[in-house]
């Protein structure tokens, strides 16, 4: 496939989770609660989690925000659900090397739709945007 397809599909895949977000909602049973924003631009987000026993059993995001914020929280949230918390904090901790355009260990992960995000690192304006979700979830995960 042709960068130019890539690069096409990769938007798709982003549209698509802005137009259709996963996990949009609040989590009545969440046992924890996070707010963020990114004052430069606007974009904030409450992410609710449920973790019981080391593990992100639910997760579900509310928000306002560009699409690259909206998409990375819709993606984040499916990613996570599932999975231990190590292994969410190491999630994020990968995505936030490939955001950055860093070198990333992604050996062992199946990033799924999250690749899309990888273009990002070309406009740094922009990773703040998608890293917003994330580094809410790191927050929450840190504090419960």
């Amino acid at each position: 496939m042709s960068f130019n397809n890539l690069d096409a599909l990769y938007r798709q895949v982003i549209m698509d989770h802005y137009k259709n977000p996963r996990n949009k909602g609040i989590l009545q049973d969440g046992n924890l609660t996070v707010d963020m924003n990114n004052p430069t631009c606007g974009d904030r987000i409450r992410l609710t989690m449920k973790v019981e026993d080391g593990k992100v059993t639910d997760a579900k995001f509310e928000g306002e925000g560009c699409s690259i914020s909206m998409a990375s929280a819709s993606m984040m949230t499916q990613t996570i659900i599932g999975q231990n918390v190590d292994r969410a904090a190491k999630l994020s901790h990968i995505f936030s090397d490939m955001i950055q355009g860093k070198d990333y260990d992604d050996d062992d992960l199946d990033l799924g739709d999250i690749e899309a995000l990888q273009g990002v690192s070309k406009f740094p304006a922009r990773i703040k945007c998608a890293t917003l979700a994330w580094k809410a979830m790191e927050k929450g995960l840190q504090e419960q």
